[in-house]
């Protein structure tokens, strides 16, 4: 069954920055722009790019992940050959059943990588919002003779030193790795994207074996060990959106960009569509007295009252009276007569009573959690 390139993503992270949204998920489980999960960007772009072979790394609370994915078949990835894996750990007699990190999730499938025996494994984060068209990547790859290439996207100065820096020469091949350097050399940040040869990547993990070597994460142990023994390494410079959102507020920054920019990242472009898990709901009801501008509605909300710059997910319900603004609404939540409700990120299934006030005067994001009654006034909420 030898594949040429093999895709296998991480989605095992806890999440714990995003606070009460992951405290029952998986961080790639999370809703996104209001009818998808994190996870469809990166399974879209691995169907969209031809690639029909898939692994799903799943290690924290994984059944809502789980459950979304099934067969794969929403993303065409439901095949006879190939296909969407989920890979959950397991106990062996000599090693614990967790993965240790991102290398060490891969080495401990290489048995599920030999059944396919492939040429190159594309390994990806399960919790980057973004499109990309990979075999573009494996093309630059292969002509740059490279055993491993990194893609890379240019940050602002001032934030390089919050990312992994790859500095390179003139043809982008890798001289240097820093992990969040003080005074960074370059902008170019690590995108959690990698192409490897399959035999390249398995060498050090049998070295590891032999030697004891910690080769657990790419980033602290795997690139630099390849660095420092020459390997042909490359940076693949992408230019396009991407955001990794890791924290609340890299999560409703990515949700205002599909409203304030649409362009950046065009949920309407059947050239590269994002596919999802869809649900048999219906249409969405906007009332007689309700006003909706600059959002995002999906399919079974009802909006009696005022919607402005906001997400609202599915089965969303906002009461007559009420007004929201610069907010991203999870699921199922429902929202009563005369709120007010100022730049919020609401969890699943919370209820907001009526004549209930959420809003920061220092307008930062006020946090509901899961399943949460709001009642009366609330300021910023902890996450």
């Amino acid at each position: 069954m030898k594949q040429e390139m093999l895709a296998m993503i991480l989605a095992g992270g806890q999440g714990s920055r995003l606070g009460v949204f992951t405290k029952r998920i998986a961080k790639p489980a999370v809703s996104f722009g209001g009818k998808y999960r994190i996870i469809d960007f990166v399974l879209s772009n691995c169907s969209n790019s031809g690639i029909d072979t898939v692994g799903v790394l799943t290690q924290y609370r994984p059944r809502i992940l789980n459950s979304h994915i099934g067969m794969g078949s929403h993303w065409d990835l439901d095949r006879i050959n190939g296909g969407v894996y989920i890979l959950q750990p397991y106990m062996s007699e000599k090693e614990g059943h967790w993965y240790n990190g991102t290398a060490n999730a891969i080495y401990k499938n290489m048995n599920f990588i030999d059944d396919y025996n492939p040429e190159y494994l594309l390994v990806l984060s399960g919790d980057h919002i973004y499109k990309m068209d990979y075999s573009e990547m494996l093309n630059f790859h292969k002509e740059k003779n490279a055993k491993a290439t990194i893609a890379v996207i240019e940050v602002p100065w001032d934030e390089a030193s919050r990312f992994g820096i790859m500095n390179t020469e003139e043809d982008k091949k890798i001289y240097e790795f820093e992990e969040k350097p003080k005074d960074p050399k370059s902008n170019l940040a690590s995108m959690g994207v990698y192409i490897f040869n399959w035999k390249t990547l398995k060498e050090y993990f049998l070295r590891g074996q032999k030697t004891k070597e910690c080769f657990d994460d790419f980033g602290k142990d795997v690139i630099p060990a390849m660095l420092n023994d020459g390997v042909e390494m490359y940076a693949y410079p992408f230019r396009g959106y991407w955001r990794d959102v890791g924290t609340i507020d890299s999560l409703w920054e990515a949700n205002m960009d599909l409203i304030k920019t649409p362009e950046a990242i065009d949920l309407s472009d059947q050239n590269w569509k994002i596919y999802t898990n869809t649900m048999d709901l219906p249409p969405q009801y906007i009332g007689k007295y309700a006003s909706v501008k600059e959002s995002l509605v999906a399919d079974g909300c009802s909006v009696l009252g005022s919607v402005e710059n906001t997400v609202l997910s599915h089965k969303v319900e906002v009461g007559e009276g009420s007004t929201i603004r610069n907010s991203v609404i999870m699921p199922n939540v429902k929202i009563g007569k005369n709120v007010v409700i100022e730049k919020a990120m609401i969890a699943e299934g919370a209820i907001i009573k009526d004549n209930a006030v959420i809003k920061d005067d220092n307008n930062e994001i006020s946090v509901i959690s899961e399943y949460e009654v709001v009642e009366g006034e609330r300021a910023k909420v902890e996450a």
